[in-house]
């Protein structure tokens, strides 16, 4: 899969605006209370079943904090995990494990949950042709740990912005005047720009799948809030012209169903807006 929205750069910019956010002038609760000079260990204690996400990240952190920090990676992103289990232990100075603590907990616990969950959905549609997508639905700054999360749990990440793909959804058509002016204004606005991006639009019912093959120029179908069994019927009459993705309403009891109807992909928002995160802590070791 091609993460190209992760960079060193882009990672370290995150980790700069998020430690502003939660050190400030200091991390006076250390500052005051350990020796500058104090050493310690810690270790990162998973409290939860599930796909362990973040691991990755977590050293980035640390090492924004203290580059002197010495990390030792017991997991590696994508792995099980279970109560109980050691993730990592981190070695040096104390005030500075106790400054990255939060951030790195807050990312893995997130990161962790999406990545459990976009994985017990992937195991539903085991066998099936479709692939499981994320969504634009996402925590505002925090795009891109949800989206790697998704990839490391097993999923496929969507469009990241509305820059790299066009998605005429129900508001675009319908602001238009249609499905067939939204596609012939899209194509020309790409050609007149000299823009090579993929265009999908959104169909609500049959004949606005009928609307869309008749006016071609596309390159994917949403099949949006449909029943399986209508799911299929537009697939069918697609017939491989296109490629067809299902959205809309779809969760762990209706998955299956989804994904058997032939679709090639089904997007699921609540992959990053309706997780439980994992429990996870980092304790001192005395």
């Amino acid at each position: 899969m091609n993460l190209n929205y992760l960079s060193k750069e882009k990672i370290n910019s995150f980790i700069k605006l998020a430690l502003e956010e939660d050190l400030g002038e200091g991390d006076h609760s250390s500052l005051a209370s350990i020796g500058s000079n104090v050493q310690n260990k810690a270790q990162l204690i998973i409290k939860d079943n599930g796909i362990i996400a973040g691991i990755e990240l977590s050293t980035y952190i640390f090492h924004a904090v203290d580059s002197n920090l010495k990390v030792d990676l017991l997991i590696k992103d994508g792995d099980k995990v279970k109560y109980g289990d050691i993730g990592l232990y981190v070695a040096g100075n104390a005030q500075s494990i106790l400054s990255a603590e939060r951030l790195v907990l807050n990312c893995m616990q997130r990161m962790s949950g999406i990545a459990t969950f976009t994985n017990h959905l992937s195991e539903i549609i085991k066998g099936t042709n479709a692939k499981l997508l994320d969504t634009r639905k996402t925590t505002p700054n925090f795009r891109m740990m949800e989206k790697w999360a998704v990839a490391i749990g097993g999923g496929h990440n969507h469009r990241y912005g509305l820059y790299d793909m066009i998605i005429l959804k129900d508001n675009h058509v319908d602001y238009a005047g249609g499905i067939e002016k939204a596609i012939n204004q899209t194509n020309a606005y790409l050609k007149k720009k000299n823009l090579n991006l993929k265009i999908e639009v959104e169909t609500r019912n049959l004949e606005e799948v009928k609307e869309v093959l008749t006016t071609g120029h596309v390159d994917r179908i949403m099949l949006d809030n449909m029943s399986p069994a209508l799911m299929k019927e537009a697939v069918t009459l697609i017939n491989g012209r296109f490629e067809t993705e299902a959205s809309g309403g779809i969760n762990a009891a209706n998955i299956r169903a989804a994904a058997e109807s032939g679709v090639d992909y089904i997007s699921v928002g609540a992959l990053t807006h309706s997780i439980n995160s994992m429990d996870i802590s980092l304790k001192a070791i005395n």
